[in-house]
């Protein structure tokens, strides 16, 4: 892509989205590359663009607790793990604590693990939260740039390849800030929290608000 970016408004974006399209987005971390959590095909085209293995599920973020209610599995509200993910999402959401918890069969398999998954987070960025209400879904967010490249927290920093395969790029303030990624965590009930990656929510954060927690690996 030669030149600067032609960046697309929140509303015009919101729109391709709602068509399966594919986005470039800020984050309250880092530039963010996703597609409505629906699509299928546009979640194809995210690993593929930023060449991300399939084996990796894509995390989500939305702008709200009813859009995370609309992805949850309808099992998961009778299990052990639902009023501590409950007490979770009202301690530290929106923020950067991503939730492991069981979605619905007919999500992408590209946006959950083995056991049916997913990693999902209420966003606290306003440009964020908007694309999801415009979108009409939660938004798949993995950062964009290649993988094993650098995420970018400015445009500047954004890769004109990875730009030139997406249908909008959404460059409106505030820019990401940066720093750690979100805490994933994974709720199993009684107050027992497995932490399978440290991040921006502190093991302190978390014990404070009542957590027994463990860690393992993703």
């Amino acid at each position: 892509m030669d030149g600067a970016i032609q960046a697309a408004t929140i509303e015009a974006a919101g729109g391709i989205l709602r068509l399966g399209g594919v986005c470039v987005y800020p984050t309250e971390t880092y530039f963010g590359l996703g597609a409505g959590a629906f699509f299928p095909d546009a979640l194809v085209r995210v690993a593929a663009i930023k060449g991300r293995p399939s084996e990796k599920p894509l995390p989500l973020l939305a702008a709200n607790l009813d859009q995370v209610a609309g992805v949850l599995s309808e099992a998961f509200a009778a299990s052990p793990g639902y009023a501590d993910f409950m007490r979770l999402a009202e301690a530290f959401w929106p923020g950067p604590l991503s939730l492991v918890v069981p979605t619905r069969e007919e999500l992408s398999p590209l946006v959950k693990d083995a056991r049916g998954r997913t990693s999902i987070r209420i966003t606290p960025h306003p440009v964020a939260g908007a694309l999801c209400l415009a979108a009409g879904s939660p938004l798949a967010a993995t950062s964009a740039n290649k993988s094993g490249g650098r995420p970018a927290a400015w445009p500047g920093q954004l890769d004109r390849d990875l730009c030139a395969r997406v249908d909008a790029v959404v460059l409106d303030p505030p820019l990401p800030a940066g720093g750690p990624a979100s805490t994933v965590a994974v709720p199993e009930g009684c107050g027992r929290l497995v932490v399978l990656r440290r991040g921006a929510v502190t093991d302190e954060a978390l014990a404070g608000a009542g957590f027994v927690v463990t860690f393992s690996s993703p």
